[in-house]
């Protein structure tokens, strides 16, 4: 009897497992057949390998492809009904774009994880149309498996015989042979998944050198959606945006999209690096942003509803972490293309990817934290002093002095954390970019301004930068104070000149001073009378006041074993880095750098004549202006009253008549 009620007991468990192991997949069949889930990045910038960030004050290692392929196969796992896109500006940011136009390291890594479908970035286009040109080509030659590139706004300009330029010809032929399209259709689970891309206005406004144009993005995406929609008869929308999102709503360019258009379903939102813990919903569409440097993976899970309308069941951002092993196969395959920069570039150098180049104990702000302040920024000040240094010492005995040395924020895309720097850190800090030379990276050029123009560039920081943070300004050679309560174009209170010995000079507003900065920062100085609508004006010169068409006539050359080299901005932060005193056989980092030295002081007082005194001529026109403008606001209102008064008057005359 008990070996009975034994075996009996055996065989129920057994059945019951059974019954478990079948109910459950059909139960999670069931909840899966009406489901579909987008797995997205964006804003990749080449972070093949992990790279080090901030998290409470702490640095932690975060991203790497080959922990990113281990989160996309896990989430693969569970949802099987899965798309995986990328929002561009895959490339430019490490030392893996020195071969972008050579070996397409980006394409070709994304189509390895099993992208399904990417669109472009303005940062695909650092390299003019050339530098893409190579990179499509390298793709397709390397014979491997590639994502699917849509753009739905690409325009290319023809000369008035309607004729394109030789880049563009090239390019149109490239972007043909790839495949690239308008949209794309996906089928998962039955159902017919429409995808396309736009890039947006703020964007474009960064990518100088395309010679492409680009339409407006939202009338683009209500012409593809139309089609998706009336034509395709797809069951989900979704747009690859390369616009973002911005907390000012009316400069929010991905939630002016959705509300425009409405059809789309899903927006994934890259170029503003943001990183939405909750999505942005806008009527019935999501936006999504999962942040840079594949710090993260977006994941959007949707389930249709009994109104046959998608609704968001799951958001969440997956942090790459050293939580996830990596990946063998796209280990290997990024070790690889390791070698191939350190053969075709840093060789070049005579340095090594990994080698130290100085040492450090101070924790430098990172991008985000720049972009977010308006002040100075220690790690700016770092900059441009080793441009300073670097001119000097490639100029030698033939060395003019520089008067002062420009660095915007938007061009500095990496920090030092403490501890080693290395040759790849350094090149990640100023790593945009190519130069006449095509080799990567962004040249120094000198270039003459003014001294009325040097304090335009103070006023350029002082009043663009709270309205655009990659404007904001950090110099070596010029001191200067504003206060952020003073009228717009007119808040910067003292400039001044610093000497080499560190004592103040006057600054004469006709002289000529010598200036330096990278290449794409003295096209954007070109353009302040452009965005400030003619009221600032910044040209830049050459040393007999002429002005400057074409800057690459005024790169700044290092002599290397005999032979004139561009000197790059990166290498420049690596030579001023090797230049410091060292401490047990390694340059460390001096301790001034450890707080701000007075370059950029912010003065808050809200004092009615600290705002008022001294105003620019601009200020000064507001003055005389808003009293006229004032008394003519009294007088029209006493008019009015009076006008009415006797309306009234005539009213009630008439009535008792």
């Amino acid at each position: 009897m008990k070996k009975i009620l034994k075996y009996s007991f055996l065989f129920f468990i057994s059945v019951a497992l059974l019954l478990q192991s079948v109910s459950i997949p059909k139960a999670l069949a069931a909840e899966q057949e009406n489901s579909l889930t987008i797995l997205f990045t964006h804003d990749l910038h080449d972070y093949l390998l992990p790279l080090k960030t901030l998290e409470n004050g702490n640095a932690i290692s975060v991203g790497g492809y080959a922990r990113l392929m281990t989160a996309i196969k896990e989430q693969k796992e569970k949802k099987p009904n899965t798309i995986l896109v990328d929002a561009g500006d895959f490339s430019m940011g490490t030392p893996f774009q020195t071969i972008f136009q050579t070996d397409a390291p980006e394409l070709r890594m994304l189509g390895a994880m099993g992208y399904d479908v990417v669109t472009l970035g303005n940062h695909e286009f650092d390299y003019r149309p050339q530098g893409l040109t190579g990179s499509l080509r390298a793709a397709l030659t390397s014979g491997e498996k590639l994502p699917q590139i849509v753009q739905s706004n690409m325009t290319f300009p023809t000369d008035e015989a309607g004729n394109l330029t030789e880049s563009l010809s090239q390019l149109k032929q490239a972007i043909e042979d790839y495949g690239f399209k308008d949209y794309t259709i996906i089928e998962r689970n039955g159902y017919k998944i429409g995808i396309f891309g736009v890039m947006g206005e703020e964007a474009v406004s960064t990518a100088p050198m395309a010679e492409v144009t680009f339409a407006n993005a939202v009338e683009s995406a209500k012409r593809v959606v139309k089609i998706l929609k009336d034509k395709e008869n797809v069951d989900l929308i979704v747009c690859l945006s390369h616009s973002g999102t911005n907390k000012e709503k009316a400069s929010s360019e991905d939630e002016i999209l959705a509300k425009e258009v409405p059809e789309i379903n899903v927006i994934i939102s890259g170029h503003s690096h943001t990183e939405l813990q909750k999505p942005i919903v806008v009527g019935n569409t999501i936006i999504g942003s999962c942040g840079d440097y594949g710090r993260n993976l977006g994941v959007i899970d949707l389930a249709l509803n009994d109104n046959n309308t998608w609704d968001l069941d799951n958001y969440e951002l997956v942090q790459i972490n050293d939580s996830f092993v990596e990946d063998n196969a796209i280990s290997q395959k990024v070790a690889s293309f390791k070698e191939l920069v350190q053969q075709k570039y840093f060789d070049k150098f005579g340095l090594n990817y990994d080698e130290v180049v100085a040492t450090s104990d101070i924790q430098f702000q990172t991008p985000g934290d720049i972009s977010s302040h308006h002040a100075e920024a220690t790690i700016g000040n770092l900059i441009s002093d080793a441009y300073i240094y670097a001119v000097k010492k490639a100029e030698g005995a033939d060395y003019e002095p520089v008067a002062a040395a420009i660095v915007p924020c938007g061009t500095i895309r990496g920090t030092i954390f403490t501890g080693d720097i290395t040759v790849a850190d350094a090149f990640s800090i100023s790593s945009l970019g190519i130069g006449a030379d095509q080799m990567p990276g962004y040249p120094l050029i000198s270039v003459y301004l003014t001294g009325k123009e040097l304090k335009t560039a103070c006023e350029v920081d002082a009043s663009i930068a709270p309205l655009m943070g990659d404007a904001q300004l950090f110099m070596s050679g010029v001191n200067f104070t504003f206060n952020p309560n003073r009228f717009i174009f007119n808040k910067v209170t003292k400039v001044t000149l610093t000497k080499e010995d560190g004592s103040a000079e006057k600054i004469d507003d006709s002289k000529l001073y010598r200036v330096v900065c990278g290449l794409y920062s003295a096209q954007m100085l070109s353009i302040v009378g452009e965005k400030s609508y003619g009221l600032m004006s910044i040209v830049p010169k050459n040393k007999n006041g002429d002005t400057i068409t074409n800057f690459e006539d005024y790169i700044i050359y290092d002599k290397v074993d005999g032979m004139n080299r561009e000197l790059k901005e990166w290498y420049a932060m690596v030579q001023y880095l090797q230049s410091f005193d060292k401490v047990d056989g390694v340059p460390k980092v001096p301790v001034r750098y450890q707080a701000p030295e007075g370059r950029k002081v912010v003065d808050n007082n809200k004092n009615i004549i600290a705002i008022l005194s001294k105003p620019s001529h601009i200020a000064l026109t507001v003055y005389i202006l808003l009293p006229s403008i004032l008394a003519l606001f009294i007088l029209l209102n006493v008019v009015l009253i009076r006008h009415g008064r006797k309306k009234r008057k005539a009213r009630k005359e008439k009535l008792q008549y």
